[in-house]
């Protein structure tokens, strides 16, 4: 087979769960009878076909089998049935830290994690400098790893399994690792391997990098192959099934856009006094958020969700518009309002919008977790996420002998 080719005959997967796990004998004697278990199907005759050199996207909910099929194409466990080839050294990103010694030095867990990934004593020496300098650990490569913050153990782990000479790369949301700009670092990296004609296999539920990355993209549900074509094609279908879905659990995963799509916010901007778009403002002054809304076809009245979060994901503020209120047509096309804030709370910080696009009968058409983002500094000396705006009094005549 091919280097960097990947082929996946009616795979499936089966799982035995029992609803009780029994530690012990005598637990074991006392619920004898009572610890059947039962299948679950994390795979169910999923085929696919790549080639060397293609990046493609794997997405779907939560459960639907995504981590299962990358487990099984890399070898760490064996499908139930169906047949299994991948061409080439398989570089595997999916539980990153995994082999890590927490009394080992970064350095010694180096030697120990690239052993691990099949890299011989000599290629780790080769690229050690370039390992520890890509995760930023300069000043505590020689430090046990128990000293180590999760943030640093993961950067640690990707340096090692993206510096892997592999032809393909699987990859399970690896851009949720460390901070932002640690995140460019890693996808410069896998974009770079991809330039190079590496074969990528990516999950994540961050549309999108599947799109940034990702011509071709399949789609799971209940661990069934459901579509396999363009990416943008995958990611409207993804978004459709999480449109009765209010609160996603895929969030925590990096799960930022998603809905039906019979309307979608196509346009948000925040605006100065003057009119004029603004990203920094200070405390107090006006603040305006413009929205842009595209309806495909002819539907009731949405409902326009705002709220103002912080960056740990505090609730700051929130809003809620009834188009209908202000003139949403009956025809389909484009529709725009428009939130004016004369003196805005917000003291200081750093500030994010999510805009929601709700129908009437409770359906998300478009949610957008990260819509805007905004910075708010102090016009004085205020201290804090929003200004108190009240007035000190006294009770003089108490006092008064």
């Amino acid at each position: 087979m091919r280097p960097g080719s990947i082929l996946a005959d009616a795979v499936s997967r089966r799982f035995r769960v029992h609803a009780r796990e029994t530690r012990t004998l005598k637990e074991l004697l006392v619920a004898r009878g009572r610890t059947g278990g039962h299948d679950v199907w994390a795979l169910r005759d999923v085929s696919l076909e790549i080639r060397p050199g293609e990046a493609v996207g794997l997405v779907g909910r939560n459960g639907s089998g995504k981590s299962t099929l990358l487990r099984v194409l890399a070898g760490i466990i064996k499908p139930t049935a169906g047949r299994v080839e991948v061409g080439g050294r398989i570089g595997s990103l999916l539980e990153l830290g995994a082999g890590f010694h927490p009394d080992f030095s970064g350095r010694e867990n180096v030697f120990l994690n690239g052993s691990i990934q099949g890299l011989r004593r000599a290629e780790i020496s080769e690229r050690f400098d370039e390992i520890v300098a890509f995760a930023e650990l300069e000043h505590a490569i020689d430090r046990p790893l128990r000293t180590y913050s999760s943030g640093m153990a993961m950067r640690l782990g990707f340096a090692i399994a993206a510096f892997l000479r592999a032809d393909v790369l699987l990859l399970d949301e690896v851009f949720a690792v460390g901070d932002e700009n640690f995140q460019r670092k890693c996808f410069g990296v896998i974009a770079e391997f991809k330039n190079g004609g590496g074969t990528i296999l990516f999950v994540s539920h961050d549309a999108r990098a599947v799109e940034r990355l990702c011509e071709r993209s399949l789609l799971l549900c209940d661990g069934e192959k459901v579509y396999d074509g363009p990416t943008h094609e995958a990611i409207v279908r993804y978004r459709r099934l999480l449109a009765d879905d209010l609160d996603p659990a895929e969030r925590g995963g990096g799960l930022r856009e998603w809905g039906s799509g019979e309307a979608e916010i196509v346009g948000a901007r925040l605006l100065g006094a003057a009119g004029e778009e603004r990203e920094q403002f200070l405390a107090g002054e006006p603040i305006a958020v413009a929205v842009s809304i595209e309806a495909h076809e002819q539907l009731p009245a949405p409902a326009l969700h705002l709220q103002i979060r912080d960056t740990t994901g505090l609730l700051v503020a929130e809003d809620t518009l009834d188009t209908a209120s202000v003139g949403w047509p009956a025809a389909p096309g484009r529709f725009d309002v428009r939130l004016d804030v004369e003196r805005p709370p917000l003291a200081f910080g750093r500030l994010h919008v999510r805009l929601g696009l709700v129908s009437a009968d409770g359906r998300t058409l478009h949610q957008l977790d990260d819509a805007l983002g905004f910075l708010v500094y102090p016009d004085g000396d205020e201290r804090g996420l929003v200004r108190l705006g009240g007035t000190w009094s006294s009770d003089a005549k108490r006092w008064s002998r």
